[in-house]
């Protein structure tokens, strides 16, 4: 039996992007909230640095533009990063007028620098736990609302469309082997990123691209997969755990040595350490390559010891753990797949070209961050978007409920979960291998061809969880892989020493099922 559940909103995901949509969207309507696992589990409960915005006295929303432009080389939508950095503020006025409180010095609040700013604007809550405490804050705003229902463990896998219209989604309850149907005449895709599909990565392990596939499978068009960012910082251990070491530390001071003790990104650009993300990890990629290593440092011995204790709990403490004191012994770190820029193609206010279907947040790709996202300004994206794409929603809220849904039922092969894992381990290791920060042709042609023949004895099933799961993560990884292709360029994110400069036409890679690939030019 396929159980219908009827609601002005469905919003997918439960990272800041969808909590917040859900948040604003109970202001209007009744709100179904799903998520793949539980409330906690996304990019968001994670996030260490905090929030950029232009709140100093000596700050702007036009000095944060440039800088937002800098980091983005020549592809960020203008219109679009002006929206984020003047709204943005607005937004986090908001939220602390509802009671979220930010780390203060004084009577002012304690605003960081990171990679690629140029005045101090990163608002932090507990020192370096703001997505947790911001996750958190909201939960329990939802909680307490009698229009939003949460309903956690659920994969939602399809769009459902009938006239060109979308009328809900298909969900799959995994832990209770129940299938359901979400009927409503707005769908907010708020899934999050997909640098979980590759092997070393800061994301949890849920972060695999799911809202892009569905998106990508209704004829949705997808743009600048490519640009996948790389955090040039993430623990690097003996045992493959990527735990991420807040950009924060080197806007406090930390430096970057080589394994002979010497820093390496003053001679690299003027901003050193502070150099935005794609440099910095394009300058530690070198380092490895000529010292034949697996990792740089970064060194705090030389900052204040109780100010790092305080502001970077728990990364002091998580250290520890690893008989590492990081205010005076060296961490061992190295890039990591870190955060999608591409995603949805969407407009300036969330929504897709199938009317009704909004995307915000990372899987969405509205043009803030162009080829490379500027530190800190992906939680602010998902207040600004988030909150336009429930404003422009309401439009559709007096339509009548279109309600047509697939009785075909989802079920679970538990016989093949295990060649499952061994062929996404596959692909993950694939993408680390041949897809990471440095790229060519020859080597992106073999990953191409490796990625479409790494399921070759798959049996797939119709309506099969396990199925489902590996189509997804095959498609996420052909779309990162055509788009590199495709951008015969080094832009940002997209690194490609066969074709070391920018092209002098800035343009995106829009792919789609019905048109291929295809380069837009701006």
């Amino acid at each position: 039996m396929i159980k219908q559940i009827v609601s002005d909103y469905t919003i997918i995901g439960s990272g800041l992007a969808g909590l917040y949509a859900a948040y604003c969207a109970s202001k209007y309507g009744s709100v179904s909230l799903l998520t793949k696992h539980s409330l906690q589990t996304s990019s968001t409960f994670w996030a260490q640095g905090g929030i950029a915005s232009a709140i100093g006295e000596e700050d702007s929303p036009e000095i944060h533009f440039e800088d937002t432009v800098r980091a983005g080389k020549g592809l960020c939508n203008e219109d679009a990063v002006r929206i984020l950095v003047n709204e943005g503020p607005e937004r986090i006025r908001e939220l602390i007028s509802e009671g979220l409180s930010f780390d203060r010095e004084g009577n002012n609040y304690e605003l960081g620098m990171e990679g690629g700013h140029t005045r101090r604007r990163i608002l932090h809550l507990g020192g370096n736990e703001t997505g947790k405490f911001i996750v958190e804050f909201l939960i329990n705003k939802i909680k307490n609302s009698d229009r939003i229902k949460i309903f956690e463990n659920f994969l939602v896998h399809k769009l459902i469309i009938k006239d060109n219209e979308c009328c809900g989604c298909s969900a799959y309850k995994w832990n209770e082997g129940e299938n359901y149907f979400f009927t409503s005449n707005i769908v907010i895709i708020a899934s999050g990123g997909a640098a979980g599909i590759y092997n070393e990565s800061t994301n949890p392990h849920s972060s695999t691209g799911d809202g892009v596939t569905l998106a990508y499978n209704s004829g949705i068009e997808i743009a600048n997969m490519e640009f996948i960012q790389f955090h040039p910082t993430a623990f690097h251990s003996k045992k493959g755990n990527a735990f991420l070491i807040s950009e924060a530390i080197r806007g406090e001071g930390a430096y970057l040595i080589n394994n002979y003790g010497k820093r390496f990104m003053k001679d690299q650009h003027e901003s050193a350490e502070l150099a935005p993300r794609d440099i910095v990890s394009k300058g530690i990629f070198d380092v490895m390559e000529k010292e034949k290593t697996d990792h740089v440092f970064l060194s705090l011995s030389h900052l204040n010891k109780a100010k790092i204790k305080s502001r970077f709990k728990n990364i002091y403490d998580t250290m520890l753990k690893y008989n590492i004191d990081i205010t005076t012994d060296l961490i061992p770190v190295s890039p990591a797949a870190h955060y999608m820029i591409g995603g949805i193609n969407t407009d300036l206010n969330g929504e897709t070209i199938l009317p009704g279907v909004y995307a915000c947040g990372e899987v969405a790709y509205s043009g803030v961050h162009g080829a490379n996202r500027l530190a800190s300004n992906s939680l602010l994206e998902c207040l600004v978007f988030s909150y336009r794409s429930v404003e422009d929603s309401k439009k559709y809220l007096d339509k009548k409920n279109i309600i047509d849904y697939s009785q075909e039922k989802y079920l679970v092969n538990d016989e093949v979960e295990s060649i499952y894992l061994n062929l996404k381990n596959s692909i993950q290791r694939l993408m680390n291998n041949n897809v990471g920060i440095v790229r060519s042709e020859s080597i992106l042609n073999k990953a191409l061809e490796l990625i479409s023949n790494v399921d070759k004895s798959w049996e797939y099933e119709s309506n099969e969880y396990y199925s489902n799961r590996l189509r997804s993560l095959k498609t996420v990884a052909l779309l990162v892989i055509n788009g590199a292709i495709a951008r015969k360029e080094t832009r940002g994110s997209q690194i490609r020493i066969d074709f070391p400069d920018e092209s002098k036409v800035a343009y995106n890679i829009h792919q789609s099922l019905k048109t291929g690939i295809e380069k837009k030019y701006l």
